[in-house]
């Protein structure tokens, strides 16, 4: 393992020796990948997954963040052994051929093959791996299924001349042919688990932190301000154009660490009042500009697809006025198009999707209603900082475009407004996240 400070590379002996420490320069490792558990990893590749999520230490992160972060990364590890898998496939049934004989390869080669493909459909059914890792599994099944038909037959009918190699071989090979495009076809159906929880990320990052310093781009869960904060009457009077709301506190937190209201001229807060100290305030402001244009960004699940009606309804938002509202997502119809994210699912989520009210799925397609009652969701912390801070200028800018026209722009499709106390809403859906 290479020390992050100097780069010598220090085998278990040399760390051993010196107590954990780099031999050359003396810097103490965060991490023994030996003495880990199941998860292992060393102390560069923590240090490049910080630097990674971070973009180069320039944009602040949440804990969350970095768990799908790292759970990704740990994943393409084991879909890399899914390749040697693969390997070992041809080198073995090789290895059967070449030196078994007689009847013990009437018995082994049929056990072996079937070994196999046991393995890779529980692979690409396992929530253990990505969808990338799923779907290459499910095609080592069509691949083997056939070699098995094609190998085989000719083995059996050619090589050993035996009938029942080639029947073996042929119900074989249809079976693995069979469950490889089935489990191709089936690959959105499976949600994920992560190999990683909460408690371990914070374990980690507090160790890192003793190590190495505190990483001030990960940032602390929010806490609540309960004192307001002075603003002067002359910025009171200001008015921002645009405001982007978020189902989640960690998100607008997020945000506004990376200073996204300030390079947009915007606004940015959360559903349930973050931030706290200057949340009315700044509410007061907004709701003086006619012009105003709500950005919604939330996660694919049943509290998320419900925020811009809560939006739009609530007297504490914006029933009483005529504003237009921007759903960027996240939606379902929009995972629907980028089947690798992170597909969770749970029976809380199932539940709350039950309860939808009927306005709001009114704007929601049969297969999203569906999606959802499956307990299927899809959280926004499982994107990195940058790919949701690209999403949202992305969206702002392609919104410069609509000026009451039928289509909302490149990218966005207009849903009829409502009069609610009076008052007309337009609001669109973004068809797609970046």
């Amino acid at each position: 393992m290479k020390c992050i400070r100097c780069s010598t590379d220090n085998n278990l002996r040399d760390r051993t020796t010196n107590r954990g420490r780099c031999k050359n320069c003396g810097h103490q490792f965060a991490f023994e990948p030996t003495s880990m558990g199941k998860i292992k990893f060393t102390d560069p590749f923590f240090a490049k997954a910080i630097a990674d999520i971070s973009a180069n230490n320039t944009l602040f992160f949440t804990p969350q963040q970095f768990l799908y972060f790292l759970d990704k990364r740990f994943k393409r590890r084991y879909f890399g052994a899914r390749f040697w898998c693969l390997l070992a496939y041809f080198v073995l049934n090789g290895l059967a051929l070449n030196l078994i004989g007689g009847n013990w390869f009437l018995i082994v080669a049929p056990l072996l093959n079937l070994t196999f493909i046991v393995n890779f459909f529980r692979a690409s059914n396992s929530s253990n791996l990505t969808y990338k890792g799923r779907k290459a599994n499910a095609k080592n099944l069509q691949i083997i299924g056939i070699i098995i038909l094609i190998f085989g037959n000719y083995i059996g009918i050619v090589v050993i001349d035996s009938l029942s190699i080639s029947v073996t071989s042929i119900l074989l090979g249809m079976l693995s042919i069979y469950l490889g495009t089935r489990q191709l076809i089936r690959q959105e159906q499976i949600p994920q688990s992560l190999l990683i929880t909460p408690n371990q990320i914070q374990d980690w990052l507090r160790r890192w932190r003793q190590v190495n310093g505190l990483q001030d781009k990960i940032l602390p869960s929010p806490q609540p301000q309960t004192t307001p904060a002075e603003i002067s009457s002359e910025i009171s009077a200001y008015s921002f154009d645009r405001l982007v709301v978020c189902d989640r506190t960690a998100i607008a937190q997020m945000l506004i660490a990376n200073n996204f209201h300030f390079e947009y001229n915007c606004a940015v807060l959360s559903i349930n009042g973050y931030p706290q100290s200057i949340f009315s305030t700044v509410l007061e402001m907004l709701r003086r500009n006619p012009s105003l244009k709500v950005y919604a960004l939330h996660d694919a699940s049943p509290s998320g697809v419900s925020l811009v009606h809560n939006l739009r309804t609530s007297p504490n938002w914006f029933g009483d006025g005529n504003i237009s509202i921007y759903d960027l997502g996240l939606l379902p119809r929009q995972i629907f198009k980028s089947p690798k994210v992170f597909v969770g699912e749970s029976e809380a989520m199932r539940k709350q999707a039950r309860q939808l009210s009927s306005a709001v799925r009114q704007n929601l397609s049969a297969k999203e209603l569906s999606w959802l009652e499956a307990g299927k969701f899809v959280e926004l912390e499982s994107f990195t900082p940058q790919k949701i801070l690209q999403v949202l200028s992305q969206g702002i800018a392609r919104t410069q475009a609509v000026n009451g026209s039928a289509d909302g722009g490149d990218g966005l499709v207009a849903v009829d407004g409502s009069d609610i106390n009076g008052s007309y809403i337009q609001f669109y859906i973004y068809d797609s996240f970046g």
